[in-house]
């Protein structure tokens, strides 16, 4: 059987807080050690304090994987203020958790994406990989916006050395809104500008559903013109910046940052001439205008001139309509054959959140009441990036939730 714990804690002191939460998650599933630590901590936190909490209470043989987070989620709580924190022990002696790691992301994320991937001890019962990497690259507080590393390369790097259908699911993790720096967990101790990943193997099976919540603005699209990196400068021969005044009728949206709200853009990947089915689209969440007003920053940087692409704008209630449909579907789906769920992941875009969606209910809520009643433990964040097999492969994912159940047999 697997055995799993989940605890939660909210407090300024890092140590305490990560020996706390060890202690509790053992205690919670009944385990007297782990196979495997998952552990995040609000970017407030000091993470390396945070971590040797961790290692107070679970030694140093347990590998640890996680970071930072907006904000954390399990069956009975859910915080993004204060120093939130989640831990999930697991032990089994049906399902496997390699944990491998690879540095100078910020460097190349092709080849860190090579690198983890040779570092992986494939088995024949290998069911899926999950991959967490830093999102920022370049924090806030300099002129313009963040700079970020990007899903698209990292994935690329990781799909040419990983061969057979295993199943990328994962995230991109912030600290805090505000875009500061981040850091991992990589089985060992603590980083920055890794990716770090844990091969999910044996007798299980994992099912995953993406939730949505974006609808086209106005059904038109538009040709990109002009970009570079990460900054879109034209669309269709017209400046960007331009285009969103008219959009708004103001220009009031030039002081969002580091992510302006209820805009994004959107790639269908789909039919283009029938109806839109957002299930679809890629959306890009746009970082803000340029210092010199000429270009807009996205969330990442795998678009490309020539490109066609939608405006997006967010609709909350079929946010929530998604979640109510499809966590419920997964379960059932997670059940098929006899499985038994142990485990729920959630990751959900850090714009979903009811503050920054401008909502009175959590979306998070809903997947915490569907795992609850199906008695599925359940650990969450809140991730700039959210990462999982999308019409055929694996992709990097704006303001969208990601729902991953593990289940023991299939």
């Amino acid at each position: 059987m697997t055995g799993v714990g989940i605890s939660y804690g909210n407090d300024a002191d890092a140590f305490a807080l990560g020996r706390d939460t060890a202690a509790a998650a053992l205690r919670a599933g009944g385990l007297a050690q782990a196979d495997v630590l998952a552990a995040f901590c609000s970017g407030h936190s000091d993470a390396h304090r945070f971590h040797a909490g961790l290692r107070s209470v679970v030694g140093e043989a347990t590998p640890i994987i996680g970071g930072s987070s907006l904000g954390v989620i399990t069956n009975e709580a859910l915080s993004y203020q204060g120093h939130p924190a989640a831990v999930a022990a697991i032990r089994s002696d049906k399902v496997a958790f390699r944990v491998v790691a690879a540095g100078g992301l910020d460097i190349d994320e092709v080849a860190a994406g090579r690198t983890l991937a040779r570092g992986l001890a494939r088995s024949k019962v290998d069911k899926a990989l999950y991959v967490l990497y830093d999102s920022i690259r370049t924090p806030a507080g300099r002129p313009g916006p963040p700079v970020l590393n990007a899903s698209a390369p990292l994935l690329a790097g990781i799909e040419e050395v990983l061969t057979g259908d295993v199943p990328i699911l994962g995230a991109g993790l912030l600290g805090e809104y505000g875009f500061g720096p981040t850091w991992q967990f990589d089985g060992r101790g603590v980083v920055s500008q890794h990716v770090v990943a844990c091969l999910i193997s044996g007798d299980c099976g994992v099912d995953h559903a993406i939730m949505h919540g974006c609808i086209p603005l106005d059904g038109v699209y538009r040709r990109i013109t002009r970009m570079q990196g990460d900054v879109i400068h034209e669309l269709d021969g017209r400046p960007l910046p331009g285009i969103i005044d008219e959009l708004f009728g103001n220009r009031d949206w030039r002081g969002e940052s580091p992510v302006i709200m209820n805009l994004t853009l959107g790639v269908n990947c789909g039919d283009r001439f029938g109806p839109p089915r957002e299930s679809q689209y890629v959306n890009r969440l746009l970082t803000g205008v340029t210092l010199d007003g000429d270009g807009v920053g996205m969330f990442e940087a795998d678009l490309a001139v020539g490109q066609e692409v939608q405006f997006m704008v967010r609709d909350n209630r079929m946010m929530l309509q998604s979640v109510r449909e499809n966590a419920p579907a997964l379960v059932d789906r997670a059940r098929a054959g006899g499985r038994r769920p142990f485990l729920a992941l959630y990751i959900s875009c850090g714009g979903r959140t009811a503050v920054q969606s401008r909502t009175e209910q959590e979306e998070a809520a809903e997947v915490q009441r569907v795992t609850r009643e199906a008695g599925i433990p359940l650990l969450g964040i809140w991730s700039g990036v959210e990462i999982a097999p999308l019409l055929g492969r694996s992709r990097g994912l704006d303001w969208t939730g990601v729902l991953v159940i593990l289940s023991e047999g299939g």
